[in-house]
């Protein structure tokens, strides 16, 4: 999936949608993929200043799910470029 795809489905999801993201962890040299599924509590585009020495006025903003996993548990993720962001049927 193209990141304009993710784009497109993250503007399209409401509160309330069971997704699931494919995402990348990167912890020092190790990396390793993983899936989160859960149900979606909100959504936002943050502004966040994550990089050093850029100019005053750079604007950087990412894509954030809040999801509630099927234990209740509440998680937050961030899109990327490598991110995979499916929509799942409801549960009924």
């Amino acid at each position: 999936m193209s990141t304009a795809e993710n784009l497109t489905l993250f503007d399209s999801i409401q509160a309330g949608d069971r997704v699931e993201l494919e995402h990348e962890v990167k912890v020092g040299y190790r990396q390793w993929t993983t899936k989160t599924v859960g149900t979606v509590i909100a959504k936002d585009r943050q502004r966040h200043g994550l990089h050093h020495q850029r100019n005053f006025d750079d604007k950087v903003f990412s894509d954030i799910l809040v999801l509630r996993g099927e234990d209740g548990e509440l998680t937050t993720v961030t899109l990327d470029e490598f991110s995979v962001l499916r929509r799942l049927p409801s549960r009924s």
